[in-house]
């Protein structure tokens, strides 16, 4: 509107008519139907022709430099308006434009060019607002779908850490709590009995609570916020397992340790999951296997490491096995393997076989 005002203050030639009221106000209703250009592009912009069609045939007042209303309309037809119908308004548009040039103006050429390049403009920059507007929707639906990703990625990565650390935690407290109330049952009886068993009993607890202390401390300082608050002691590996072993004879079941070198060297994930399948293993027979005795053994047979523990309990549950079980096929998954369980040799007692393929790939390989 204050585009269209410009030719109305600015003084005009004396052999030109003056400009009246009536022709400012037919100007200015050009502009009116803008207000709708949005929702109804189409209409819009035959509503803005209709009114210029008005004053070019009925008033007679100062014309515009520039169709700024058509043009502003024109642009939205092309930047909102699907193909079709775009098409088909710039045709009849064009239609229009030439029939007023030649009607009205007498069919100047140089006018008539002008005007449908001016037209052309604003037809363009519209596609090129479409254009860019549909790609920023595609910019930012990429970016949405990114985050989704990376969200449900984390929330995984979280849950992974979580299992993992409820099977630390299962490991290092079923195996330390069995061992102590192992011995603390022992311990009232061999105080009757033999009372240097009995001191045996509670350095045994002693020890085993402090191992793991130290375990659950190492967890912790992994969970806890904020930087490291100095060197922690690495997960136990298939290194210490003679100690498992030695603290597990301590509370009467025998148990007899062979690995034939196979704990050498091994990569630090597959060292730590061999000592925690151990560990469960042997705290499921303290526990409930009322067994005497249990042999752990380690076999390599070139890529493809057999854990085998047995012993001369009860023998499998009918129920299958609980949470222990779960961890240790969890563990041995996590690495490509397998477990399998089931009577011992002769049919007698348990016996765990835990089959871990041995790759380069292997190493760092949470256990």
């Amino acid at each position: 509107m204050a585009a269209t005002t410009i030719p109305f203050v600015v003084p005009r030639a004396p052999h030109l008519p003056e400009a009246t009221w009536t022709a400012y106000l037919v100007t200015l209703l050009t502009a009116v139907p803008l207000l709708w250009r949005r929702r109804r592009p189409v209409g819009a912009l035959a509503g803005v022709l209709a009114v210029g069609a008005v004053y070019g045939a009925a008033v007679d007042g100062p014309g515009q430099p520039l169709p700024y209303a058509v043009l502003i309309a024109f642009y939205t037809v092309a930047a909102l308006c699907p193909p079709r119908v775009r098409s088909v308004t710039a045709v009849a548009t064009a239609s229009a434009v030439v029939a007023s040039v030649a009607v009205l103006r007498g069919g100047d050429p140089r006018e008539l060019l002008f005007t449908l390049f001016v037209l052309g403009a604003a037809f363009v920059f519209g596609r090129f607002a479409d254009t860019r507007r549909a790609y920023l929707a595609a910019v930012e639906g990429r970016a949405a779908q990114l985050e989704r990703a990376n969200r449900i990625e984390a929330e995984q990565a979280a849950a992974r850490e979580r299992a993992r650390i409820a099977r630390e935690m299962h490991d290092v407290l079923s195996h330390a709590v069995s061992l102590m109330v192992v011995q603390a049952e022992a311990g009232p009886v061999a105080v009757r009995t033999a009372p240097e068993r009995a001191v045996a009993a509670f350095d045994a607890i002693s020890g085993t609570g402090r191992d793991a202390m130290v375990q659950l401390r190492h967890m912790l300082g992994v969970l806890r916020d904020g930087p490291p608050g100095g060197p922690r002691a690495p997960l136990p590996g298939a290194g210490a397992l003679p100690e498992l072993v030695a603290r597990v004879r301590e509370s009467g079941l025998r148990v007899s340790y062979e690995d034939g070198g196979a704990a050498a060297g091994l990569p630090a994930g597959v060292g730590a999951t061999v000592y925690r399948v151990v560990q469960e293993a042997l705290t499921n027979t303290v526990r409930h296997a009322g067994a005497g005795s249990a042999v752990v053994r380690l076999v390599l047979d070139g890529p493809l490491l057999t854990v085998v523990v047995t012993d001369d309990g009860r023998g499998p549950s009918p129920g299958g096995g609980g949470q222990g079980l779960i961890g240790i096929r969890e563990r041995a998954a996590a690495h490509g393997g397998s477990v399998r369980t089931g009577s011992g040799p002769g049919g007698r007692g348990f016996e765990l076989r835990v089959r871990l393929p041995l790759r380069p790939a292997e190493e760092g390989v949470p256990g």
